[in-house]
């Protein structure tokens, strides 16, 4: 690629975002709420128009009726940050503990004994993770999706920074 500049601004905004984020970690958690709410007002708007497009009239009043629950999911986190934090922290850490447990169970299933202590550590890290959220949960709920969103565009960042470094020189090798 010869336009590897743009993955580096790219990964230098994304790294600076992240570095934000962790420095404000509650307006962070606000923003991942928020922009939860206008994804599910945004996804119920659209699943309520594309029922009318359905065959059959069992169907439509199914998207119809799925349509109205999530655009209500929406408008309540919305209408209600607070809330609406608690909520996604609650579900983000059973997802995190079920994804673990998951894991787990695999690591004791998988065939390759070299992958076996990975996936061992990586579930018993997320159920230490979920079981950390919970013991400190409702408090946890005003950062832990911040700090889950200044890690994520850290990580991105340090990606695409990379990549981009790396493109940088293939091209350079080429020329």
């Amino acid at each position: 690629m010869k336009h590897w500049i743009l993955l580096l601004v790219a990964g230098a905004i994304s790294l600076v975002a992240g570095l934000m984020a962790l420095l404000n970690p509650f307006a962070a958690s606000l923003t991942v709420e928020l922009l939860a709410g206008w994804s599910f007002v945004l996804v119920g708007l659209i699943t309520v128009f594309s029922a009318f497009r359905d065959q059959g009239w069992g169907a439509r009043i199914f998207m119809l009726l799925l349509g109205a629950l999530i655009l209500l999911l929406g408008i309540n986190l919305l209408a209600h940050p607070l809330r609406g934090l608690l909520s996604l922290t609650y579900a983000a850490a059973m997802i995190i503990m079920i994804a673990g447990v998951f894991r787990l169970m695999l690591a004791f299933k998988i065939d390759l004994p070299q992958f076996r202590w990975i996936m061992g550590l990586s579930g018993v890290l997320s159920i230490a993770l979920a079981l950390m959220i919970f013991a400190n949960f409702p408090q946890s709920a005003v950062i832990v999706l911040g700090v889950y969103l200044a890690i994520e565009l850290i990580s991105n960042g340090v990606s695409l920074i990379a990549i981009s470094l790396a493109r940088k020189s293939a091209t350079m090798d080429s020329v």
